[in-house]
């Protein structure tokens, strides 16, 4: 099927040509700037939980302060820790994966930087670290 184009389209187009008028982006209101996040990752196989809990209160105190959004703690999956004489741990819990989260929930100071912590991470047996979300530096 061929249509024509009708003079009174030809002229329009014409002017749209010639015309100095610019045209709004409809593409940048539909496409959402993606949000975009400073990450950084910290490996804390191999720490005792006293040492652990000191490493995570600096570290998160020092990427609060360096514009950090988004913190990846690996503890691993606790598999082989030697936890039965902890006595807040059970003999089927990591002392890392549950300790650390959960020292730093506990900490008013700590919290204060933080948005959120990825507990349903925590608690997925088959995963081996957990994602801290932090606030905007003040």
């Amino acid at each position: 099927m061929i249509k024509k184009i009708s003079e009174k389209d030809k002229q329009d187009w014409q002017d749209f040509i010639n015309s100095s008028d610019k045209l709004e982006n409809k593409d940048f209101k539909i496409l959402k700037p993606t949000k975009r996040y400073v990450e950084k990752s910290i490996d804390l196989h191999g720490y005792t939980l006293k040492e652990a809990n000191q490493k995570m209160t600096s570290y998160i105190e020092e990427c609060y302060i360096n514009g950090v959004n988004k913190i990846n703690v690996i503890t691993g999956k606790g598999l082989r820790s030697k936890n039965l004489n902890d006595p807040y741990q059970s003999n089927n819990l990591s002392i890392l994966k549950h300790s650390v989260p959960n020292f730093i929930r506990s900490s008013d100071h700590l919290m204060s930087k933080i948005i959120s912590i990825d507990f349903e991470a925590v608690e997925n047996p088959s995963v081996g670290n957990f994602d801290i979300f932090l606030k905007k530096k003040k």
